[in-house]
């Protein structure tokens, strides 16, 4: 799996639940959720992703999201 579509899976994941978690435990799981979509923003705008520079660092193929 390439790093684009590792990003995109991470991403989705810790929405999920972090959004199970505000159900379930405390509203201010929806914190983590913003920090997410932030994130993912700023990343559209400034092609900076920290999580990015970790998998490409730990050896994964880069590659198009949506070819």
């Amino acid at each position: 799996m390439s790093i684009d579509r590792l990003v995109l899976a991470f991403a989705g994941t810790f929405v999920l639940v972090s959004l199970a978690l505000s159900q379930f435990h405390s509203t201010y799981w929806l914190w983590f959720t913003a920090f997410v979509g932030a994130n993912m923003l700023q990343s559209a705008f400034t092609g900076f992703c920290p999580l990015a520079k970790i998998l490409k660092a730990l050896g994964k193929k880069p590659g198009n999201a949506f070819d």
